[in-house]
Formats: C-alpha cells, sequence, structure tokens
C-alpha cells in the first residue's frame, strides 16, 4: 500500500510564496503552451505585416495587441492615476504593418519588460495579491496577473498559428 501525502498545517507566508512561485512560473509562459519569446523570435521582417487569408489579424497587430494590453494591465495595478486606452480602438495598432523597421524589436522589448515588472510585484512579499486595488472595482494583483498570463498566453496561440499559416515556422 502506498504512503498517502501527509496533511501538515502550512503557515501562510509558505502558501503565499508557492502561490507567488506559481504565478511567476504562468507569468513566464510554457509549460502548457509555448513560451511568447519562442513563438515570436526570429519572426522574418517580410512576414510582420502579413495576413494570411481567412485570418483577421497580422503578426504585428498581435504582437502590438499583446503589448498594449499588457502595459494597460500592468499600469492599472500599479497606478491611480493611470488612464487606460478606449475600448476596443485603443488595444490595437492602426496599421496592420510596423511602421518602421525598428517597431518590432521596441514593442517585443515592452512586453519583456512589463512582464518583468508584473513578475517584480507578484514575487514581491510586501504585495498583498489578495487585497482589492484600491482604485479598482474589485481587481487584486493575482487577479491581475493571472489575466496577463492568460491573455498573452491566447494570442500567442494565434501567432503560432498565423506563423504555420504564412510557412514562417519549423516546429
Amino acid at each position: 500500500m502506498a504512503a498517502k501525502p501527509r496533511n501538515r498545517k502550512r503557515q501562510p507566508a509558505d502558501l503565499q510564496r508557492g502561490l507567488r512561485d506559481h504565478v511567476r512560473e504562468l507569468l513566464r509562459g510554457g509549460h502548457a503552451h509555448l513560451v511568447f519569446k519562442d513563438a515570436i523570435a526570429d519572426w522574418p521582417m517580410a512576414l510582420r505585416g502579413t495576413k494570411p487569408a481567412g485570418q483577421p489579424f497580422t503578426p504585428w497587430r498581435l504582437l502590438e495587441h499583446i503589448r498594449i494590453t499588457q502595459w494597460d494591465i500592468v499600469e492599472f495595478t500599479n497606478s491611480a492615476q493611470h488612464v487606460s486606452p478606449e475600448w476596443p480602438a485603443g488595444y490595437w495598432p492602426s496599421t496592420d504593418a510596423p511602421p518602421d523597421d525598428g517597431a518590432w524589436d521596441k514593442s517585443l522589448a515592452q512586453v519583456e519588460r512589463d512582464r518583468r515588472a508584473m513578475e517584480r510585484l507578484v514575487t514581491d512579499p510586501e504585495t498583498d495579491l489578495l487585497a482589492r486595488i484600491p482604485h479598482g472595482t474589485g481587481q487584486t494583483v493575482l487577479r491581475e496577473a493571472l489575466l496577463l498570463a492568460d491573455h498573452t498566453a491566447y494570442h500567442v496561440g494565434q501567432l503560432v498559428l498565423l506563423r504555420r499559416l504564412l510557412g514562417a515556422y519549423a516546429g
């Protein structure tokens, strides 16, 4: 007969640390889905503004949507002064293609910075993950971190599909 796991009481700090670690890993991606950096890596410049037949988005529109939405979530979580973009138009770029050669890399860098900012907030022991954000309508830091991870994972799947449809994915 196999030994049963012991049910021991865990201290609240242990629970918080475990939750923080799980959320950090979720924000980084992987496990059940492709990591954002891997999905977007080495995207051919010529295909960044290309819309595959039957698809509503280009890779650029999806990348920018991820960036804008993630930025909004992080800023809302951190600042009562933050004003979110108008929904839905403010969460999407106005063009199908990057406006210049550096825009793609600039967008990627911002996605990385904002993800790390949310990771720092989540892993900070001073952050109460379950407390309501004072300037919100019931949101918590935990809810916002999960929203950020979920939203990004959803659109990473779309990026993978676009890459395959455009013939630019070897995986």
